[in-house]
């Protein structure tokens, strides 16, 4: 059961009404998390977090994000509407009620994200294979877990994105093959066919990732790679 920003705040503020919404998101995003399924569960419910956050620290919050009465188009209005429902003090602590009980369960459910986050990131090997280059922004990551001798092979990219005032760098990961490990085909080896066959990056870096277990890959491996790969290489 999805949750949209500003859940706590639509239709009809009841705190009874509220909970069940938030219980039954919550109830789906554990049961991800009991499946070792960290993506995209664990940065929706931070994002709902920081939204809570948002709203109780900066009441205004609600002017922008409160749903717009139908009937009323006049933006003067619709202003003195926003400014009647932030006078109001017992919707105002119906929502301080529903924001705080949200808090303290998210909290406890982001907790237990972090917890299979950190162990995923702290069993992760990440080496590089052969020589790095002085320019790392692009290259090859090779992924491998459990006992499995299929390597996939990634291309990655090291980009800048800019939002507002702020400009931070991301990755991005692109699948491309996946090949076998064996005693004769090295990572090494691998790494030779791949510059050999592709021929667009001619002196790449290349970084191995390997864990040693089986947990699902694509919602929970290979985003914990990205942000372990990111740091290696960056620091971001």
């Amino acid at each position: 059961m999805p949750l949209s920003e500003t859940w706590f705040m639509e239709g009809y503020i009841d705190f009874e009404l509220q909970q069940y919404r938030l219980l039954a998101y919550l109830k789906e995003v554990k049961k991800q998390f009991n499946e070792t399924k960290l993506y995209p569960q664990l940065a929706d419910i931070v994002n709902h977090y920081n939204n809570l956050l948002a709203f109780r620290n900066n009441k205004r919050f609600l002017q922008d994000q409160f749903p717009r009465k139908l009937d009323i188009i006049n933006t003067r209005k619709l202003e003195l509407v926003y400014e009647r429902m932030l006078a109001d003090d017992e919707l105002m602590q119906e929502l301080e009620h529903i924001t705080s009980f949200a808090l303290q369960e998210m909290k406890g459910t982001i907790s237990e994200g972090t917890e299979i986050y950190d162990f995923v990131e702290k069993q992760l090997l990440i080496e590089p294979v052969g020589i790095i280059p002085l320019y790392k922004n692009e290259g090859y990551v090779f992924i491998r877990y459990g006992s499995f001798c299929e390597v996939r092979i990634y291309n990655y990219n090291i980009t800048l994105f800019e939002h507002q005032d702020a400009r931070y760098k991301g990755i991005r990961m692109e699948y491309i093959d996946s090949r076998q490990k064996t005693l004769a085909n090295t990572y090494e080896q691998i790494k030779i066919d791949i510059i050999r066959n592709i021929r667009t990056l001619p002196n790449p870096a290349v970084y191995m990732v390997e864990f040693p277990m089986v947990v699902p890959f694509i919602e929970t491996l290979l985003p914990v790679a990205k942000r372990v790969l990111a740091r290696e290489i960056e620091g971001i």
